[in-house]
């Protein structure tokens, strides 16, 4: 197949996962081709080493600070203005893809807007978009719930409308265009779920696949630290990290290494705060290259994984594939791939004292952190291979392209 692909994604597990479907693609013998915004992070793992890619300019409006009730409304210019530059944007990269006559475009979460409007340009061309998930503070109460209403009188109902309009307008771009892709591509069952949630739309699981080459074991010995994954703010939840260890009796307390793409500063300071009142030795990471990232994989006790509704979660199988164990809630995408007693163990839920017991059991129990890493990297190799991965993305293509053939005669 002639397969065009579209990206525009920030470092992290999403980018990893599409690079090797990508490459996996290629290696099949399937022709790709990539198209992307010129201001696309082309540092971390750039396809342009795979395949010819074409940057397109994308004209982001600039941010503007100004007093609230004008700077409120600029909010709403401000972001029908963003729509209207990724619609120009994505329109130039259609009428490019429409010309080279590929087989099927496949398209993937976009850093500015989950859902990348290329759909809606592709003139019935067979298209699908792998979606890592909905924009999350759109649909989700995570600190708050942005759309409950205030409880002050009309002037903070207007005050309160105005501050949302421009989420609104986000929403109603996302949702109108996940309805121009044939195909609607999720990570998870529980991601399949949270679509419907979202948009009201039907979507299909396709599992994705661990590069076991890359993430592999070697002769380190566990040493007595706890890794942690994710940027270092509040959804990736090492504050529950933080609170569980410190309810762990210091005779068994390990140290927790945090490694993210990104952090925030406000969020880190008040964590370290904390850390430092339970007794807990907590120290942060940020843009560790694979060089170092995976030594550390290797030689962690385990992996700590409290993510706040994590739609799957790439970081415990790969994990797994260096052979450590995974400690991790009970939430979201992870119980699809964490299984109590085989490559890890499953915390009930999030309260620091069930997750402390957790913790106490593994570093507790005679045997059982030496024996969930000796089936830790067997798990992987038997559900999540990534040529298994490659298998599922070539079907739904192939499929895909077969279905729009026969609806065409």
């Amino acid at each position: 197949m002639r397969i065009a692909v579209w990206h525009n994604l920030p470092s992290g597990g999403g980018k990893r996962a599409f690079h090797g479907q990508v490459a996996g693609l290629i290696q099949r013998g399937h022709e790709v081709e990539a198209w992307c915004p010129t201001m696309a992070d082309g540092r971390y793992l750039p396809l342009s080493k795979l395949c010819p890619e074409h940057g397109l300019p994308l004209a982001l409006p600039p941010e503007k600070k100004t007093l609230p009730f004008i700077g409120w409304a600029m909010d709403y210019f401000s972001t029908a203005a963003q729509v209207r530059a990724l619609r120009d944007h994505v329109a130039a990269c259609a009428a490019q893809i429409r010309a080279g006559h590929f087989d099927v475009v496949l398209a993937t979460s976009c850093v500015i807007s989950a859902m990348p409007s290329l759909g809606n340009e592709l003139g019935g061309m067979p298209c699908a978009v792998y979606l890592q998930e909905p924009k999350r503070q759109l649909y989700e109460a995570m600190l708050h719930q942005r759309w409950a209403a205030p409880e002050a009188g009309f002037t903070g109902v207007m005050i309160d409308a105005l501050k949302n309009v421009q989420q609104r307008v986000q929403m109603r771009e996302e949702i109108k265009n996940a309805r121009a892709y044939d195909r609607i591509l999720v990570n998870s069952f529980y991601s399949r779920e949270t679509v419907l949630r979202c948009y009201g739309l039907e979507s299909e699981v396709c599992y994705l696949g661990i590069d076991t080459d890359f993430f592999k074991p070697a002769a380190d010995l566990p040493e007595n630290f706890l890794m942690g994954f994710g940027a270092v703010d509040f959804h990736k939840g090492a504050d529950r990290a933080v609170e569980a260890l410190g309810r762990v009796r210091p005779e068994l307390r390990p140290k927790l290494v945090w490694v993210g793409n990104n952090a925030n500063a406000e969020y880190v300071a008040k964590l370290k705060l904390r850390a430092a009142t339970l007794g807990v030795e907590f120290e942060v990471r940020v843009m560790v290259p694979d060089a170092e990232l995976i030594p550390l994989l290797r030689r962690a006790a385990a992996v700590l994984y409290t993510s706040r509704l994590e739609p799957f979660g790439l970081a415990p199988l790969e994990a797994n594939a260096c052979s450590t164990p995974v400690l991790a809630i009970a939430e979201g995408g992870v119980r699809e791939s964490i299984i109590e007693g085989e490559n890890g163990l499953l915390m009930p839920d999030a309260s620091p004292g069930n997750m402390a017991a957790v913790i106490e059991r593994f570093f507790g129990e005679p045997g059982l952190a030496e024996a969930l890493r000796k089936k830790s990297r067997a798990a992987v190799l038997t559900r999540w291979s990534r040529e298994a991965g490659i298998d599922r993305i070539e079907k739904v293509l192939t499929d895909l392209v077969a279905e729009k053939k026969r609806n065409a005669k």
